[in-house]
C-alpha cells in the first residue's frame, strides 16, 4: 500500500510516468546522444583490423592464465556484491535505483575499456601522466602485442581483461554517497568521465612502469589508491555537491531495506576480493597464496573489531556493523596485500576498523550527507591501509617491494605519505569538478517530489 501511495501522488503531481520518466526541461535531442554514441562506436569497431595471437608456446604459462582467468571472474563478481551491499543499506523505496546504478558500471566501462580505456591507463606513457588512448584502440593488435612487463606469463589481453574488473567497480563504489537523491543518467554521465579523467590517470600513475607514482616508489598492490582512495574522495566531493536529503536534514532515522541483502552482498564482495588481491600477483605462485591469507585475515579482523568497537560504545553487536567492518578491513589489505605477512594484516584490519568506525561516528556529527559512509569507509580505508603500506611492507614478503618504516625504510614511507596525499588532493578536486560539470550538463538532483516518491518508481517505473 505504501508504494501505491506513494506512485499515486507521483503521478498526481508530474503526470504520466512515461512523459516524465527524466527531467521535465530535458529535449528528446539530448535523450537520443547516448544511443548515437554507442552506434558510431559500434560502426567504428567493424573496421579494426585483426592481427594473428601472439605465439605464447615458449612464453605464457597456462596455470598463470588458468588463475588470472578465474581471478577475473573473481573480480568481476564484487560489482554486483557491491550493488546488494549498497542495495541493503538504503530505504526499500531506493533499493532498485541503488543496485543498478552500481550495476550499470560492468556494462559501461566494460564498453569504454575495450574501446580507449585500457590504452588511457596502460598504453605508451605520455610523460608519465596518461598512456597514449590510439595504442590499444578497440583492443587493436593486442592479440600480437608482447606479454604486460609486470605479467609476462600472461597473455596482454587477458591482463587488460583482469584489469578492467577493476576499472568497473570504480565508480561503482561512488554510488553510495550519492545514493537516494540522483537522477540515473546523470550518475551514467559521471561514470563515463570519472573512468577517464580519474581512474585511468590514477591507474596509469600508480601501475604503469613509466607513470609517475610508480617512479616514486609508491606501492601499491590491487588498488588503494587507484580504487578506493580515488572513489572515496570524489564520493565525499558528490555528497557535498548534490547536498543533503531531506531525511538527513530533519535528522531522521531511516532503516535499512534488506539486512539480508547486506550479508550476501558482504559475502560476494568477501569472495570475490581473492581474485582482487591474490590475483594482482598476476600469476599462480606464493605471492597469490601470501596476498590471500592477508586479505582474509584483515577482514575477519576488521569485521570483529567494528562490532566489538561498537560494543564498548553500547550498542549491540550487529549484522550491518560485522559486514561494513570486514569490508573496511577489505579495502585497507587492498595495497598492503602482496607486501606485508600475515601477523601485520592483523594489525592492519584492526586499526583500519577503528578509523573508520570513528570516522563514521565523526560524519555523522557534520551536515555532509554521505548516504552510505563511502568516505568513511573507502576513502579513510584506502588511506590506511597506504599508510600501513609504507609502515610494514618488507621485501622478505615480495622483493620487488620494499622495506617499511618498522624495517628502516624511512624514505620511502615518506614517498608513500606523499603519493597518497597527491592522489587524495587530486581525486577530491577532479570529483568536485566532474559533479559540477555534469550537473550543468544535466541536472543531477532529481525534485523534492521524486526524491519524497523514491528514484526506484521515478527513474526506472520498478519497485520491490
Amino acid at each position: 500500500m505504501e508504494q501505491v501511495d506513494r506512485l499515486t501522488t507521483y503521478v498526481k503531481s508530474k503526470g504520466s510516468l512515461s512523459e516524465n520518466s527524466d527531467h521535465p526541461t530535458m529535449k528528446k535531442s539530448v535523450t537520443a546522444i547516448p544511443f548515437i554514441l554507442v552506434t558510431i562506436f559500434a560502426v567504428i569497431s567493424i573496421f579494426i583490423p585483426l592481427a594473428k595471437d601472439f605465439d605464447g608456446a615458449s612464453t605464457y604459462n597456462f596455470a598463470d592464465i588458468a588463475w588470472l582467468l578465474i581471478a577475473s571472474a573473481l573480480v568481476l563478481l564484487m560489482t554486483p556484491g557491491l550493488s546488494f551491499f549498497y542495495g541493503g543499506m538504503v530505504s526499500k523505496k531506493n533499493v532498485i535505483s541503488t543496485m543498478l546504478q552500481s550495476f550499470i558500471a560492468t556494462g559501461l566501462i566494460s564498453a569504454i575499456w575495450v574501446a580507449f580505456g585500457f590504452s588511457l591507463a596502460f598504453g605508451k606513457s605520455i610523460h608519465g601522466f596518461i598512456g597514449d588512448p590510439s595504442e590499444f584502440f578497440f583492443m587493436r593488435g593486442i592479440n600480437s602485442h608482447a606479454p604486460w612487463t609486470l605479467g609476462p606469463t600472461i597473455p596482454l589481453l587477458l591482463f587488460a581483461l583482469f584489469q578492467m574488473k577493476f576499472a568497473i567497480i570504480t565508480p561503482a563504489l561512488v554510488v553510495g554517497a550519492t545514493a537516494e537523491r540522483i537522477r540515473f543518467t546523470s550518475y551514467v554521465l559521471f561514470m563515463l568521465l570519472f573512468s577517464i579523467f580519474i581512474y585511468a590517470p590514477l591507474a596509469h600513475w600508480t601501475w604503469h612502469p613509466d607513470g609517475i607514482l610508480f617512479k616514486m616508489g609508491v606501492l601499491d598492490f590491487a588498488g588503494g589508491t587507484v580504487v578506493h582512495i580515488s572513489a572515496g574522495c570524489a564520493a565525499l566531493a558528490g555528497a557535498i555537491v548534490l547536498k543533503r536529503r531531506a531525511v538527513h536534514i530533519r535528522r531522521e532515522d531511516t532503516k535499512p531495506a534488506r539486512v539480508p541483502y547486506v550479508l550476501l552482498g558482504t559475502g560476494l564482495l568477501w569472495f570475490g576480493w581473492f581474485g582482487f588481491n591474490a590475483g594482482s600477483a598476476l600469476a599462480a605462485n606464493s605471492l597469490a597464496v601470501s596476498a590471500f591469507a592477508t586479505t582474509n585475515t584483515a577482514s575477519a579482523v576488521a569485521g570483529l573489531t567494528w562490532i566489538f568497537f561498537d560494543a564498548l560504545k553500547g550498542r549491540k553487536p550487529s549484522a550491518l556493523g560485522f559486514c561494513i567492518g570486514a569490508v573496511v578491513g577489505l579495502v585497507a589489505i587492498t595495497p598492503a596485500a602482496g607486501f606485508v605477512g600475515v601477523p601485520q594484516s592483523f594489525f592492519i584490519g584492526f586499526i583500519a576498523a577503528i578509523c573508520s568506525n570513528m570516522a563514521v561516528h565523526w560524519k555523522g556529527k557534520t551536515t555532509i550527507d554521505d548516504t552510505l559512509d563511502v568516505f568513511p569507509c573507502h576513502g579513510i580505508g584506502g588511506i590506511v591501509g597506504m599508510i600501513m603500506t609504507g609502515v610494514f611492507a618488507n621485501k622478505k614478503i615480495n622483493a620487488a617491494g620494499n622495506d617499511g618504516l618498522i624495517y628502516g625504510g624511512t624514505e620511502f614511507f615518506l614517498h608513500q605519505v606523499l603519493g597518497c596525499i597527491i592522489v587524495v588532493v587530486f581525486a577530491t578536486v577532479m570529483g568536485f569538478i566532474l559533479f559540477k560539470l555534469v550537473d550543468i550538463i544535466h541536472p543531477m538532483r532529481v525534485t523534492d517530489v521524486e526524491e519524497q516518491t523514491g528514484l526506484d518508481i521515478t527513474q526506472h517505473d520498478e519497485s520491490l
